[in-house]
């Protein structure tokens, strides 16, 4: 693909934007559509569409496999352990309530919010595991 420049300059240039649509998406998703999955599948397409355009080997100084790895068990680990954080707290698993006893509203957009972080994290360090995997068998 280095003969094509237009796409790798239009590339270049999107996914910064990409990027912060996910983000948007992710700290949106409490208040209308979206959240952790479409916020990771968004972030996940960023690297896969820079992985098309600019080959693997660049991707993976972008974004080197032990971190996509973290990723996964970061997101899981996260989402987890807010559910035990509210069993800590005398609720039950996820009951975000208990993390703010004078407005449990508040809780339970800090539990949310963090919930959905952890499957964020975890979605798009799935799809990019998935990708890399297939990227790499068929690039041999």
């Amino acid at each position: 693909m280095n003969e094509h420049l237009i796409v790798r300059v239009i590339t270049k240039m999107l996914v910064p934007f990409i990027l912060l649509f996910a983000l948007y998406v992710q700290m949106h998703g409490d208040f209308g559509p979206g959240g952790g999955f479409q916020a990771g599948v968004i972030f996940a397409t960023a690297f896969i569409v820079y992985a098309i355009v600019f080959g693997m080997i660049p991707t993976l100084r972008a974004m080197p496999v032990g971190i996509v790895a973290a990723m996964v068990s970061l997101g899981v680990m996260l989402y987890a352990g807010v559910g035990f954080a509210a069993i800590v707290a005398g609720g039950s698993f996820l009951d975000y309530s208990v993390f703010d006893t004078q407005d449990p509203a508040h809780g339970q957009h800090l539990g949310i919010l963090l919930v959905e972080l952890g499957v964020g994290i975890t979605v798009s360090g799935v799809l990019m595991a998935i990708f890399f995997t297939f990227a790499e068998r068929y690039s041999r």
